[in-house]
């Protein structure tokens, strides 16, 4: 995992309900972790662009549903900052199931764009994207 080269705003808190992009067989999913996060104390905790969360499936296939997996955010609502000045946000929030916290995806099908600074982070999901904004 590597840095990001943007100022990332974290938009979606824990326990938020974030639909998946990917044929993984996953619909939806609840976030329940950032992993590696550090922040203060009492502070809920929230996850951005290219950020390794832990999940429970929600909805999807019946032996999917209620597994806890590895996941990547690769699209937010709420606009973020790039060094180059320009500011990126997406229509609608988005994960990506993991086979592992290495950064294999579990789907080899990803609906809509994935955001540069996760493709960056995660090259294993560069290779399987087709569209990069």
């Amino acid at each position: 995992m590597q840095a990001i080269k943007a100022r990332m705003t974290r938009a979606l808190p824990m326990g938020c309900i974030v639909p998946t992009c990917d044929n993984s067989g996953a619909k939806t999913i609840r976030l329940f972790t950032v992993v590696g996060l550090k922040t203060v104390h009492r502070r809920k905790p929230s996850a951005g662009v290219g950020d390794l969360v832990m999940a429970s499936v929600q909805r999807g296939k019946p032996e999917m549903r209620k597994q806890v997996v590895h996941a990547v955010i690769v699209r937010q609502k709420k606009e973020y900052r790039r060094l180059d000045g320009t500011r990126v946000r997406f229509e609608e929030n988005a994960a990506v199931v993991l086979k592992d916290d290495k950064g294999n995806p579990k789907g080899t099908i990803f609906k809509g764009p994935i955001a540069k600074e996760a493709c960056s982070r995660w090259p294993p999901i560069a290779k399987v994207a087709r569209i990069i904004v």
